[in-house]
C-alpha cells in the first residue's frame, strides 16, 4: 500500500527487539520508476521516489544538456492513462522543447553519467570539461557555516525520519539558508530536483559573483554528482561520506571545491581549499 504523500507505503511486517518479537505495520520510503520522455521520445527510465517529478526532470535534462536553461521547455506534464492504455500516468513525465535537442545530447546520460559505461576516468574528464568552463570565482565559506549544514539538512528530512531510507540534497547559499532541499531513494535523483528547483526559480545556473554556494548530499560524492553540480555553476559539493577518485579529478579540473566526511566535529577538502576558510 502506497500512502497518500505518495513517498511513503506501509507494509506488514515481524519485528525483533530486546530478544522479543512483535508484529507490526512499517512505514517505508516509496520506489517508483519515471520514465521521461522529451518531445514524446523516450530519454530515460529512473527510479525515484514520488514527488517533485516535474524538478527532477527538469534538473536532469539541464544536466545532461538537452536544455540549457528553464526556458527552453515549452511544456511538461504527466502522461494521462488514457494517453497510453500501458502507462501509469504519474509514472511518465513527457517534457516539450522549444527547439529539438541535439542529437548527441540524447546519448550524453549513457556514454559520460553512467556508472559502468566502460570510459576510462580521463575521457570521461575530458567530455566533461569540453562541455563547460571551470567555476569563476572564489567565493567562499566559513569551515564553522559548513560544519553546521549536515544538521540544516537534516531538519528538511521529513520523509527519512518516517522511513530511514532516503537521501537528502540541498543547496545553502553563504548565510546558510537552505535555497532548495529535496529527499529521495537515489541521491542523483534528490539531486536533480533541487537542480531543477534552483532552474524554475531562476536562480541556477549559479552566477560567479552571487557569493557562495553549496551542494549537500547525504551520501558519497561520485562523479555525476559532481558533473551535475558543475554543470549548475555550483561552486562547492559537500557529501557526508566519501568521495570517489574521479569526482576529485574531476573537481580539481574545474576549481570546484569538492568537501567529504562532512560531520559536526570535521571534514576532508579534497579540492581547492582555498574556498574554505578556517576560524
Amino acid at each position: 500500500m502506497i500512502d497518500d504523500d505518495g513517498m511513503t507505503g506501509s507494509r506488514s511486517v515481524r519485528r525483533l527487539r530486546n530478544g522479543g518479537w512483535s508484529e507490526t505495520v512499517d512505514c517505508l520510503v516509496a520506489e517508483e520508476p519515471l520514465e521521461i520522455r522529451v518531445n514524446d521520445r523516450r530519454f530515460t527510465v529512473t527510479m525515484r521516489t514520488p514527488g517533485a517529478d516535474f524538478d527532477l526532470a527538469r534538473g536532469l535534462l539541464f544536466a545532461e544538456g538537452v536544455i540549457g536553461s528553464a526556458d527552453d521547455i515549452g511544456a511538461m506534464r504527466y502522461c494521462e492513462p488514457e494517453d497510453d492504455a500501458d502507462e501509469i500516468g504519474p509514472n511518465l513525465v513527457v517534457v516539450y522543447t522549444w527547439r529539438e535537442p541535439a542529437s548527441d545530447a540524447q546519448w550524453q546520460r549513457n556514454l559520460i553519467s553512467g556508472t559502468s559505461c566502460g570510459l576510462c576516468g580521463k575521457a570521461a574528464i575530458e567530455s566533461v570539461t569540453a562541455a563547460v568552463r571551470p567555476i569563476a570565482g572564489e567565493a567562499s565559506i566559513s569551515a564553522g557555516l559548513l560544519l553546521r549544514l549536515p544538521a540544516l539538512l537534516r531538519e528538511s528530512q521529513v520523509i527519512f525520519d518516517q522511513t530511514g531510507g532516503l537521501h537528502g540534497a540541498g543547496l545553502f547559499d553563504g548565510t546558510g539558508v537552505c535555497r532548495a532541499a529535496a529527499e529521495d531513494i537515489g541521491r542523483h535523483n534528490a539531486v536533480d530536483k533541487v537542480i531543477g528547483r534552483g532552474l524554475a526559480e531562476g536562480w541556477l545556473p549559479w552566477a560567479a559573483d552571487s557569493g557562495s554556494l553549496t551542494l549537500l548530499i547525504s551520501g558519497r560524492a561520485s562523479f555525476e554528482i559532481v558533473q551535475k553540480a558543475l554543470v549548475a555553476r555550483i561552486p562547492i559539493v559537500a557529501a557526508v561520506s566519501a568521495a570517489s577518485t574521479l569526482a576529485v579529478d574531476l573537481a580539481i579540473a574545474n576549481n570546484q571545491t569538492l568537501v567529504g566526511f562532512l560531520r559536526e566535529t570535521g571534514m576532508t577538502v579534497y579540492a581547492n581549499a582555498g574556498r574554505v576558510v578556517a576560524e
